[in-house]
C-alpha cells in the first residue's frame, strides 16, 4: 500500500466527516473563565496550628482567598515508601497506580492533596516539578520527583467562582513547607469543604490532624474531610449540621440512619446540591514497614473512618488514604507491632477528623430593623458580577429590595431567575430566611459581600447599561 494512497483515504474520510450527515447547530463557545493570573497566594494561614516534633515531615499550605480553594503540601527529607487505599465511588487521584505495585523500595518525595476537583491535580506535578527545578531531585531514573495525590470537589453550590489551586499556588506551598506544623480547620485543602449533603446538613468543614508520640515511634494522621455523609462525634452526636427544623435539637445520627430513607424525604428536607464528596487522608509513620504491612495499614485506618463519618465511602465520594512509612526506625526496635499501629493511627483518624470542623457560621436573627430610606435601597440596587457565570441583580420596590441571580445557578438562597425579599438583618446588611445562613452585606461601597466571614463571597456592582 502507498504512501500517496494513504494520504488519499485519509483526505476522502476527513472530507466525508464534512459533508455527510444532517447540519446540526454548533453549540455556542461558553464564556472564557476569569483568568487566575492576578491572585495572590495566601501561604500557611488559617485554622488552628498543630505543632509536634518530626523534623523529616514538612508541610506548607497555600489557599486563593478569592475560591476560596487551596492545597496543602507533605514533603518528605528522602524518598519515602507509601501505599493507597481508594474506597469512593469517584475518586481523582495521582501515580496511585505506582503505590500499588507494592515495591520493597522507597520511591515517594510528597504527598499533595487539594481543591479544585480535576483541574487541582494540576497541583500534584507542580509540586514534583518544583522538587526538581530546585535541585532536590534530577531527571536520572532512579532521582525522578515522585508526589502522589488527591483532590476533593468544592465547587456547585459551595461557592460562585470557579477558582482551583494551580501550579503558582501548589509551589508556593511546597516552597513554604515547614517541620512539624499543621493547620486544622479551614485551611488549606481543606478551604471550601462540607460535609453532610446527604442529610442536607451542608455544614462547613475543613483540613484536620492528629500526632501521637510514643518513645521513639511516632504517628501523624491528617484529612481532607468533604464527605457525603455527616461527621459525628465520639457520642455519636452531629459534629456540625444545620438542622432540619423538624429535627430534635438532640438529634444523633442513629436517630438519621435507622430512620433511612425516611430521614431524606419530605420533612426531613434533603436539598439538592453537589453529588461529588470526598474525605483524603495521609497517614505517616517513622517505624519501618514492609510493603504488605503498609497496605494493611491503610487499609485498616480508612475502615475505621466510618465511625467518624456516616455513610462512609459511598458512590458520590472519592475516599483516598495514603500510608507513608519515612523509616527512620526499625521494626524490630519499635513499640508496637504494625497491627497495634493501625490501631493507634484509627484513633486518632477520628480526632483528625473531629479537628477538621471550624466554627459554623450562625444563622442570622431576623428581628424588627429601622426602616431603609428610599435613597439607601436605591443605592444598593444594581447587578454584582461573582464570576463569569453567577450575577446577582438587586432591585427596589415599594421600599423593599429584592435578589434574582442570573447565570446558571442560584446563589445560595438567591433563587435563579426568580426574584426573593431581601430582609433587612442589621446596618447595611440583609438576609434570605431559611435553612442555612444567606445575609448579604452592602457596606462596602461597589460590593455585595454574601456571608461575610471564612466563606465569604464577594461580587463587584457593574456599571448600569446606558
Amino acid at each position: 500500500m502507498t504512501k500517496s494512497f494513504l494520504l488519499l483515504v485519509s483526505a476522502s474520510a476527513f472530507a466525508l466527516a464534512l459533508t455527510v450527515g444532517p447540519v446540526v447547530a454548533q453549540t455556542p463557545a461558553p464564556t472564557p473563565p476569569d483568568s487566575q493570573a492576578n491572585l495572590k497566594p495566601l501561604i500557611n494561614a488559617g485554622g488552628t496550628e498543630l505543632k509536634f516534633d518530626w523534623p523529616m515531615l514538612k508541610i506548607g499550605t497555600g489557599e486563593y482567598s478569592e475560591g476560596p480553594t487551596g492545597v496543602t503540601v507533605f514533603s518528605f527529607d528522602k524518598k519515602v515508601m507509601a501505599a493507597v487505599d481508594v474506597r469512593g465511588g469517584a475518586p481523582g487521584t495521582v501515580n496511585t497506580d505506582l503505590a500499588r505495585l507494592g515495591y520493597p523500595t522507597s520511591d515517594f518525595d510528597a504527598v499533595v492533596f487539594a481543591g479544585g476537583s480535576a483541574y487541582g491535580l494540576e497541583s500534584t506535578t507542580a509540586v514534583a516539578s518544583a522538587l526538581k527545578d530546585d535541585g532536590r531531585n534530577t531527571g536520572n531514573w532512579d532521582s525522578i520527583a515522585v508526589a502522589l495525590g488527591a483532590i476533593i470537589f468544592d465547587y456547585g453550590d459551595r461557592r460562585l467562582n470557579e477558582i482551583y489551586p494551580d501550579k503558582k499556588l501548589a509551589q508556593a506551598a511546597y516552597r513554604a513547607a515547614q517541620p512539624g506544623v499543621f493547620r486544622n480547620g479551614a485551611a488549606g485543602a481543606g478551604r471550601m469543604t462540607m460535609s453532610g449533603y446527604f442529610f442536607g446538613c451542608k455544614a462547613h468543614s475543613g483540613q484536620g490532624g492528629a500526632f501521637r508520640q510514643i518513645g521513639d515511634l511516632k504517628v501523624a494522621v491528617f484529612t481532607v474531610a468533604n464527605p457525603y455523609g455527616v461527621v459525628v462525634n465520639r457520642d455519636g452526636k452531629l459534629a456540625a449540621c444545620y438542622n432540619d427544623a423538624g429535627w430534635p435539637a438532640d438529634i444523633t445520627v442513629n436517630d438519621l440512619m435507622h430512620n433511612l430513607p425516611e430521614s431524606r424525604k419530605a420533612g426531613w428536607a434533603t436539598p439538592s446540591g453537589p453529588m461529588h464528596n470526598t474525605t483524603i487522608s495521609l497517614v505517616v509513620v517513622n517505624q519501618k514497614m514492609d510493603a504488605a504491612e503498609l497496605q494493611r495499614l491503610a487499609i485498616q485506618v480508612h475502615t475505621s473512618m466510618a465511625r467518624g463519618i456516616q455513610p462512609f465511602s459511598t458512590m458520590n465520594d472519592g475516599d483516598a488514604l495514603y500510608a507513608v512509612s519515612t523509616g527512620e526506625i526499625e521494626a524490630d526496635k519499635g513499640i508496637a507491632d504494625s497491627t497495634e499501629i493501625g490501631a493507634i493511627a484509627s484513633d486518632l483518624m477520628w480526632d483528625a477528623i473531629l479537628n477538621s470542623v471550624p466554627p459554623q457560621d450562625p444563622l442570622p436573627v431576623i428581628t424588627p430593623q429601622p426602616a431603609v430610606s428610599a435613597k439607601a435601597l436605591a443605592g444598593y440596587a444594581g447587578d454584582y458580577r461573582f464570576s463569569n457565570f453567577v450575577t446577582v441583580s438587586v432591585t427596589e420596590k415599594d421600599g423593599k429590595l429584592f435578589g434574582r441571580a442570573t447565570g446558571v445557578r442560584k446563589a445560595f438562597n438567591v433563587p435563579l431567575d426568580q426574584a426573593v425579599e431581601l430582609v433587612p438583618s442589621g446596618p447595611g446588611t440583609f438576609a434570605v430566611p431559611g435553612r442555612y445562613p444567606t445575609v448579604l452585606d452592602f457596606n462596602q461601597s461597589g460590593t455585595l459581600v454574601i456571608n461575610p466571614g471564612l466563606w465569604k463571597q464577594t461580587g463587584i456592582k457593574q456599571k448600569a447599561k446606558k
